[in-house]
């Protein structure tokens, strides 16, 4: 990287001020709840979690959810760069990752799926493809 080696003081100045309040940079850590602030909405993030606990976690939130009056759930699940599947020659190069293990395990749970209206990636602005949007029915 070529760094810049005359920096006008004007621009030094412009820098140090904006620095100290970045207003047009989104924090994401600044919301410590895990309801978001889309109404309606329940936020979950699974990074870190084995595909079994993943799954017991997904089944025990939609649940509750459920219970609850939500209409979406947000699952964060991470692309699955970092998953350490690849090196196993036992486990599935796509289906041990939980992008696509979470939803499969959901179509696939009768006590879930038919709470389910739709499952699909969540827009670029909720994760994209790191994340999951499930809808669930008004029972």
């Amino acid at each position: 990287m070529n760094r810049k080696k005359d920096i006008s003081k004007e621009d030094i100045k412009t820098w140090e001020e904006y620095t100290k309040n970045p207003s047009d940079i989104y924090d994401k850590d600044e919301k410590s709840s895990k309801e978001s602030s889309i109404k309606n909405r329940f936020k979950f993030d699974l990074h870190g979690f084995t595909l079994d606990d993943a799954n017991d976690k997904v089944r025990e939130i939609i649940l509750s959810c459920i219970k609850n009056k939500f209409k979406e759930i947000l699952f964060i699940t991470g692309k699955g760069l970092h998953s350490k599947n690849e090196k196993d020659i036992y486990t599935s190069k796509d289906l041990g990752k939980l992008k696509f293990s979470v939803p499969e395990y959901i179509r696939t749970n009768t006590q879930l799926s038919n709470h389910i209206l739709s499952i699909k990636e969540a827009d670029i602005k909720d994760g994209g493809a790191g994340a999951i949007l499930v809808k669930l029915r008004n029972l």
